[in-house]
């Protein structure tokens, strides 16, 4: 076993692991975050897709001794308050999910690519999404979300989600 520090949706977990254990089932299984789903095992589908220390990674190829000292953000620690972002509003707004599956996924890549790229255009969003599968929408409405959202961005949405046990407007540490 190998002992992890990680901070998980901003709060700091200390658990000791598997060398072998994927992130995206630490992230499931032991910390009870099912919103990051699995796909396909293999990296090949994109839906389990988290930030980890500001990069969007497909966490079924991320072991959890990785993330050790690092900082992993999923789908499930991005709404404030139970506001959700511009993005993730979005993609409700645009009609672009069908099943729902890889929408956490999508959605991450798209954050993403958004942080880099503020205003892409639909062939950059089509590039940028290559990784994600989807098997039901046709990617229409979803390369349609990412262009709105980027349209009308959401200032509250940062590249890290507040801790709320710390007062806000304060730099919270790992």
């Amino acid at each position: 076993m190998t002992r992890i520090s990680v901070k998980v949706d901003g709060t700091t977990y200390q658990d000791e692991v598997e060398p072998r254990l994927l992130l995206v089932h630490y992230l499931r299984d032991r910390l009870g975050l099912t919103g990051t789903p699995v796909g396909c095992d293999t990296s090949n589908c994109g839906a389990c897709t988290v930030d980890l220390d500001g990069e969007s990674v497909k966490s079924c190829s991320v072991l959890a001794v990785q993330t050790d000292g690092g900082e992993v953000t999923t789908i499930q620690g991005l709404a404030r308050d139970g506001e959700w972002t511009g993005l993730q509003r979005a993609f409700h707004e645009q009609h672009a999910l069908q099943c729902g599956y890889c929408t956490p996924g999508m959605i991450m890549a798209a954050r993403d690519l958004l942080r880099e790229n503020p205003h892409p255009t639909s062939d950059e969003v089509r590039h940028a999404l290559e990784g994600n599968l989807c098997r039901c929408t046709g990617y229409q409405n979803i390369v349609r979300a990412v262009l709105a959202a980027a349209e009308a961005p959401d200032p509250a949405e940062s590249s890290q989600p507040s801790d709320p046990s710390e007062p806000s407007g304060q730099e919270v540490t790992a």
